[in-house]
């Protein structure tokens, strides 16, 4: 019997799997680093590879034989993601927690609601509420600091920049999306200083009337499968609590 392959089912699985590598070692992916994976020679994902880049979903360093994600790569790994990591059962103690504390100052929930999801996600938060006229809370400022692609000092000073800039970080998060969580990658920030930076974006929300955003920043190569489910946890809690002030 003939066996027959899915070729585009296998360059989806070794485009996912490199995404997955890049994101948690911060490197570019070999051949031989993910070949074992699929019982391929390495010869043969480096053909996958060439095919992918050709594609536009993964960029060849000139300084590397490695392969990593460009924007679109990972815009198709965040579209297409099929698994995400649940929360784990101590992450939505804590948060629920929190949330059963008696507190009824608005701006101390938010402050704090920005705390945990820095403390769980280990990015830069943000929390957002338009009618105080552009204040926000943030948080987890070092931990982004410590992520390879800002060991650069003219990157980190362009990060901050962003942060303090409030119109500007407010305009980006502000913007109309459909999604329970909405991605931005690079490029799609539309902000100079922000091509290696990505930003997920929630909504929270009164009687079901949107109240204001949240957000995790950090780099392109952030924990996508993590953040995602956490926004929409801490938003439906979030959401939930408010109801009931």
């Amino acid at each position: 019997m003939t066996k027959t392959v899915d070729y585009e089912g296998r360059r989806r699985s070794v485009l996912i799997a490199t995404i997955n590598r890049y994101i948690k070692y911060a490197l570019p992916v070999s051949s031989s680093d993910i070949a074992g994976e699929f019982g391929l020679s390495p010869a043969t994902i480096r053909n996958i590879f060439a095919e992918l880049e050709e594609a536009g979903y993964l960029s060849h360093p000139h300084t590397s034989a490695g392969r990593m994600p460009t924007d679109r790569g990972y815009r198709y790994y965040v579209d297409f993601l099929s698994s995400r990591v649940e929360l784990l059962e101590d992450e939505k103690n804590s948060i629920m927690k929190f949330y059963e504390r008696q507190i009824d100052r608005l701006d101390e929930i938010l402050e704090k609601t920005s705390e945990i999801i820095s403390t769980i996600t280990h990015y830069t938060s943000i929390v957002s509420f338009p009618e105080w006229h552009g204040r926000f809370f943030y948080n987890g400022v070092s931990f982004v600091m410590e992520e390879p692609e800002f060991q650069d000092i003219s990157r980190m000073r362009y990060l901050i920049r962003i942060i303090e800039d409030k119109v500007r970080l407010l305009d980006i998060l502000n913007r109309d999306f459909q999604e329970k969580v909405r991605i931005y990658i690079g490029r799609e920030l539309d902000c100079f200083g922000m091509d290696n930076c990505a930003l997920a974006v929630a909504t929270y929300s009164v009687r079901n009337k949107p109240l204001g955003r949240m957000a995790v920043l950090g780099p392109s190569r952030m924990q996508y499968q993590h953040i995602i489910p956490t926004l929409e946890y801490v938003s439906g809690v979030l959401s939930e609590t408010l109801n009931k002030i």
